[in-house]
């Protein structure tokens, strides 16, 4: 089951983490976004997560270091073994349970304070800052989108970035990823999994990621930012929130659509989906469902920045 490009690379954390040279079982996971290979694995009866990153671009060094900090912290399952030559980690293995958005939406925000308030995790090495990088993106995507839709998009993006200003108090260390496959509930606690796309980011991406799952309405939104802030949040910070929403629609767009595939083709509505995705009803495993993700929040995007709560979000994080 594990390809044989990276038998040697398994058996060698075999060796050091349990002192065998194979283990008991091995079941493949399901992935996301992510490119990576994940196996349920069993050593002497005991189950553990293996992971095999295979993006050309992650940077291990970042990613253990994240993960081991939130490991100390007890945010993720403890982790017993990483190789940076081999991209290779050995987790605890947790058993999922099933997850109420309800009950994730009031365990969610003191789980994220705790992510955030840990020490600054390390920033990206290709780009100073999530929104250079986003802007990277972006740039790329333009220049092949139909023009009626570049139209209509990159103006609003250039007044959102403008807006969007750079705050150090809100550079903490963030996940960056937080979909249903990266939330493990165990029936008691809910702890965070797959680290390969933490670094130090704008603490808004966390919260607005979080909020395409569990806060579909206005007041669940409110929720969220009240129990994450301890106090209800002031106007700036709703609309940098609201901004960073608009952000992450184009980003998600631009990195999933960029390579190709049909930005008019059909999507589900935005809300329908992602209850879907939470449910397990879908996934986003397949390239198709990759490139439909991609449409579904650029349709969304499309959208919002035609309403009046843009235009206001705007003013309010402008003053």
């Amino acid at each position: 089951m594990i390809p044989a490009a990276h038998t040697a690379a398994v058996e060698r954390a075999l060796q050091s983490t349990f002192g065998v040279a194979a283990c008991d079982g091995v079941q493949a996971l399901t992935a996301g976004l992510s490119p990576a290979l994940v196996y349920r694995i069993e050593v002497g009866g005991c189950p553990y997560l293996l992971r095999i990153n295979l993006s050309p671009i992650s940077d291990p060094a970042r990613w253990f270091a994240c993960m081991g900090a939130a490991a100390a912290a007890g945010l993720c399952p403890k982790v017993r073994y990483t190789s940076l030559e081999d991209k290779i980690s050995i987790t605890d293995f947790v058993e999922r349970r099933p997850l109420l958005r309800s009950a994730a939406l009031r365990l969610l925000p003191p789980l994220l304070r705790a992510v955030h308030a840990l020490p600054p995790f390390p920033p990206m090495a290709r780009f100073p800052d999530y929104l250079d990088a986003g802007d990277a993106f972006v740039t790329r995507w333009q220049a092949t989108l139909p023009e009626p839709i570049a139209a209509e998009i990159f103006p609003a993006y250039a007044r959102l970035r403008h807006a969007y200003t750079r705050e150090a108090a809100d550079l903490v260390a963030s996940h960056n990823d937080l979909n249903p496959g990266n939330l493990l509930f165990d029936g008691a606690r809910l702890w965070l999994v797959d680290w390969e796309a933490a670094f130090l980011n704008h603490r808004y991406v966390d919260l607005a990621v979080v909020a395409n799952f569990v806060a579909p309405s206005a007041a669940d939104e409110e929720y969220l930012l009240h129990a994450y802030f301890g106090q209800a949040a002031t106007a700036y910070q709703r609309a940098r929130f609201y901004l960073m929403q608009q952000f992450a629609h184009l980003f998600y767009a631009a990195l999933l659509l960029s390579g190709g595939g049909d930005v008019n083709a059909s999507a589900p509505a935005f809300r329908d989906l992602h209850d879907r995705l939470w449910s397990g009803a879908a996934s986003l495993a397949s390239h198709e469902a990759k490139l439909e993700y991609g449409r579904v929040h650029l349709n969304q995007l499309r959208h919002n920045l035609r309403t009046a709560r843009f235009e206001e979000m705007l003013r309010l994080a402008a003053d």
